[in-house]
């Protein structure tokens, strides 16, 4: 059994030839090219993929190889799994799998029997051998072409980085310096997967944020680690629906996986490096411009402009300002893609995973339990601090707590593993509900302004702001008058137990 380490980045595929003529390149000690054909295999069901085991058949040159790869660990485009590779006789011989249980599952007659081609991957690959010191070899590998399943198809455009022997952080180094010249991003999403989605038609999603399994022994830097991985796959697992799809849910998850992962980076402060917080927050904060005016005019479009439209559909003055309101967003959207396409994003994605990986172990006597409690005992104090410096005739001081309220949710969220309980479920809902309505009202006192941007000195569409004004004014006297009971409601607030 061989244990693959590589690192999967995507690249547009107008970059290809760009690519391939950079002089980094060069530097390597060969270069070939090769046209490889994929066959993956399993059953209608599913039943290898259910189990994280995948079963190809590569033809490479004018012979067959069969490998059987099973589920690693995977972070942020970095993928450690292992694998078993052997010549194709025109038969399924897995006696060199060496894992009991992955070689019983592949054995098992009932499922031989049902095995077929699920999907073909066929691919031009141009690979460059690097070995930048003694020990130390890895391969680079442009891969362009093809998964196609049940009729469907889609392009690929990959750059992989393989280690063959030597240190991981070498594939870092060169994959940075690539990212300087061409736009490349961490890629998740393995081509068995992408056909595996292919065969299913299964259509792209909005990703939410998932839990870390993190254990109260575990030393904070490690679950740093842990938690900050998580979110840049929560980050990237939303970039291929904001690139081809209008839905504005992706853009939402895409800066709440920003906004999570800048508060991982400030609750671990006291652990991390120096430097570490400085090279990635600006280019974090960024990224959370430009998908915050596209975020916020998503919502000024649809939360505050269009129910007034709908309410009063006679009114042209309102179908003129939405419509101001929609090129607003229009522009917004562009911005923002323009931004993920670009080679400040991918470098950021690539540096941020680079230096989450080279962060090394340290002895520390202080548990994630130890820390995390006492973490959570100063964003509450905080949180208390603001709400009892909260006015509703302060909207400012309301979106301090806010923004307090957030941050000590998401500090909760990350550690909600240590109590699993439904305590702290009941304090996350209960939190969650206080930041969505003070959130409303950030939004409703935010609004009259963006609309007044919209609408320029035309003094129709300024009209048309002071309906959605009078429109709305109801709704928010309504919340205001909430504030004063749920800011009694915090002041009752009591920490779980965690460990």
């Amino acid at each position: 059994m061989a244990n693959e380490i590589e690192l999967k980045l995507s690249l547009p595929a107008e970059w290809q030839t760009p690519f391939a003529r950079l002089s980094v390149l060069k530097k390597a000690g060969s270069r070939q090219t090769q046209q490889l054909v994929n066959i993956y295999y399993d059953t209608p069901s599913l039943a290898l993929h259910k189990r994280g085991i995948a079963l190809r058949l590569r033809k490479q040159g004018r012979i067959w190889l069969q490998t059987v790869k099973c589920a690693g660990s995977s972070a942020a485009g970095l993928t450690t799994r292992p694998e078993w590779e052997t010549p194709y006789s025109g038969r399924f011989d897995f006696s060199s799998v060496d894992d009991p249980g992955v070689r019983h599952q592949l054995e098992r007659p009932s499922l031989r029997k049902r095995l077929i081609p699920l999907f073909e991957t066929n691919i031009r690959r141009t690979t460059w051998r690097f070995e930048p010191a003694p020990g130390c070899v890895f391969h680079l590998m442009l891969d362009r072409g093809w998964v196609a399943a049940a009729g469907r198809r889609q392009s690929i455009s990959e750059v992989e980085l393989e280690l063959e022997s030597g240190d991981v952080n070498e594939i870092f180094k060169l994959a940075q310096t690539l990212t300087d010249r061409v736009p490349l991003v961490p890629q998740i999403l393995s081509k068995a997967e992408r056909g595996y989605r292919l065969y299913q038609n299964v259509s792209p999603a909005p990703v939410k944020a998932q839990p870390v399994p993190l254990v109260a022994d575990c030393q904070p830097l490690s679950c740093f680690r842990q938690i900050a991985l998580s979110c840049l796959e929560h980050q990237q697992g939303n970039l291929g629906g904001v690139l081809q799809s209008a839905d504005p849910e992706f853009i939402h998850q895409m800066r709440v996986a920003t906004r999570r992962l800048r508060a991982a980076i400030r609750l671990f402060a006291p652990y991390l490096p120096s430097g570490f917080a400085d090279e990635l927050l600006p280019p974090l904060r960024q990224l959370m411009d430009k998908l915050g005016r596209a975020r916020d005019l998503d919502v000024l479009l649809s939360e505050i402009a269009m129910p007034v439209m709908h309410a009063l559909p006679g009114e042209p003055r309102l179908a003129a300002l939405v419509g101001a309101v929609t090129d607003r967003q229009y522009a917004a959207r562009e911005a923002a893609v323009r931004h993920l396409r670009s080679v400040a994003y991918g470098r950021l994605m690539l540096q941020a995973t680079a230096a989450l990986h080279r962060l090394g172990e340290r002895s520390e006597d202080e548990t994630i339990a130890v820390f995390a409690a006492e973490r959570l005992k100063r964003l509450r104090k905080k949180v208390l601090v603001l709400a009892d410096a909260a006015s509703t005739e302060e909207p400012a001081s309301l979106h301090r707590l806010r923004i307090a309220i957030k941050r000590l949710r998401y500090a909760l969220e990350f550690f909600s593993p240590l109590h699993p309980g439904k305590v702290l479920q009941k304090l996350l809902r209960s939190l969650g509900v206080l930041q969505d309505e003070l959130g409303q009202v950030n939004d409703l006192a935010n609004a009259g302004m963006l609309l007044m941007h919209c609408a320029g000195d035309d003094p129709r569409l300024r009209e048309a702001v002071s309906l959605v004004g009078g429109w709305h004014a109801q709704r928010h006297r309504e919340l205001l008058a909430r504030i004063p009971e749920r800011l009694k409601d915090l002041q009752r607030l009591h920490l779980p137990t965690l460990g």
